[in-house]
């Protein structure tokens, strides 16, 4: 499969690894490109116990900080608006699901 952009990359490990969540596309994307919780933590502008609780789910951020993590990454701030919005929605019990086109 050829990947064309960000956006497709998302959809293609979505269908590999189910349902994608924030917390788990920050910890591919750092794993991605071999670095460590600090430098990880370092690029976004946070404390590394910030992004580890990011990361294990003991922490939700905001839809205004998860585009500045997709801006800061180059990433789409729409995909990640979309998945903080959706993790925010599960936490909450609500059986609703957010589509890319709701995000848009």
């Amino acid at each position: 499969m050829t990947i064309k952009n960000k956006s497709d990359a998302m959809k293609f490990m979505e269908k590999l690894a189910g349902k994608l969540t924030l917390p788990g596309l920050l910890i591919a994307i750092r794993q991605g490109e071999e670095m460590s919780q600090v430098e990880f933590a370092e690029l976004l502008g946070v404390s590394r116990q910030y992004l580890c609780d990011i990361e294990h789910d003991r922490r939700t951020i905001s839809p205004k900080v998860a585009a500045i993590f997709a801006k800061k990454l180059g990433y789409s701030p729409k995909q990640f608006v979309r998945l903080c919005l959706q993790d925010l929605i599960n936490r909450n019990g609500l059986k609703l699901k957010i589509d890319v086109q709701d995000a848009a």
